[in-house]
């Protein structure tokens, strides 16, 4: 019996990527914001989550990926970090992607810079590529972030 994984799946400059479907705790298409001053750049603000306080950052920032049109309102993938809840930006929510472990590959070449180091490494779909993202490097933007999100 083959194994297989699981990954929710979106889009972040046309490109499509995955996080593992156990680390999602739930995706948003409309949220309101609060900017947080003097946060790094990746950091977009903080949200309300049913009374729990959740860092949003924008993963094209994150992966120093081109800013995306502000035209377009980004949605939410809501997952979980060692850190707690953290909300990543993305374009477009894809679909629940089941896949077979025996696609997995390392990262291609063509990855260069930061994509290169949060990607765990991709599946072969029919006609794309799914980039299997690690949440936690993802999640890691430094000691900003934990200040931001604790209570006061």
């Amino acid at each position: 019996m083959r194994q297989t994984s699981q990954f929710c799946s979106f889009y972040l400059n046309r490109l499509l990527f995955g996080v593992d479907l156990k680390a999602v705790q739930e995706v948003i298409r409309e949220f309101p914001m609060t900017p947080v001053p003097l946060a790094p750049a990746a950091v977009s603000g903080l949200m309300n989550l049913r009374g729990q306080l959740v860092t949003v950052l924008d993963l094209r920032a994150r992966l120093d990926l081109d800013p995306g049109d502000p035209e377009v309102k980004p949605m939410s993938v809501v997952v979980h970090s060692p850190d707690g809840a953290i909300s990543l930006l993305v374009d477009e929510i894809g679909d629940v992607v089941e896949v077979d472990e025996g696609t997995f590959e390392r990262p291609p070449d063509t990855l260069q810079g930061k994509v290169r180091s949060m990607i765990l490494g991709v599946h072969k779909l029919d006609t794309r590529l799914l980039h299997v993202l690690d949440v936690e490097k993802a999640c890691q933007v430094g000691d900003s972030v934990e200040i931001a999100a604790s209570p006061r």
